[in-house]
């Protein structure tokens, strides 16, 4: 099996796993260091009419509403989930684009670094979004206000931050 490997733009070495950042490439040592990489596992997947928009920021599509299709094993830790109107989703952007360190952020056109916006083409993948819970069948839940394209793998759910203040 080949691989194909690539020259790191800071210390030299080559490598088969790089980050692309303002089209250089990094190994991982020189981007994070001596850290051992975590591993995350999707509980479900986003089902909706949203696609990443070809020419620009955003996405294109009906998604008023979309459907949270979680996995089986799931369904035990939904209890009570039915009584909450306003929960976080956690979702990796499994179509984002090349990494920019500074660009010209979407919506106001401000010349920012990537921990200043939200879009999507980030080193880490992961994106949250609180939405409005409007219905639960079996294990799919129906919310409203997600961004997230269609396909995109669920990695968590979680209660909304001050949603229990906000009774």
């Amino acid at each position: 099996m080949n691989k194909e490997t690539y020259q790191c733009s800071k210390c030299g070495i080559w490598a088969d796993k790089l980050c692309i950042v303002d089209d250089a490439y990094f190994c991982t040592r020189c981007m994070y260091g001596d850290i051992e990489p975590v591993e995350i596992y999707p509980i479900g997947i986003v089902k909706n009419n949203l696609n990443k928009s070809p020419t620009d920021f955003g996405v294109v599509g009906d998604g008023k509403i979309s459907k949270i299709i979680l996995f089986p094993a799931q369904e035990s830790f939904m209890y009570k989930l039915e009584d909450e109107k306003y929960i976080t989703i956690v979702y990796y952007l499994h179509k984002s684009g090349p990494v920019k360190s500074v660009f010209n952020r979407g919506l106001d056109g401000k010349s920012v670094g990537v921990f200043a916006s939200r879009t999507p083409n980030r080193l880490s993948k992961i994106a949250i979004q609180n939405v409005t819970l409007v219905k639960i069948e079996g294990t799919t839940l129906y919310v409203k206000g997600l961004d997230a394209i269609n396909g995109s793998p669920v990695l968590d759910i979680k209660l909304k931050i001050n949603a229990i203040k906000n009774r």
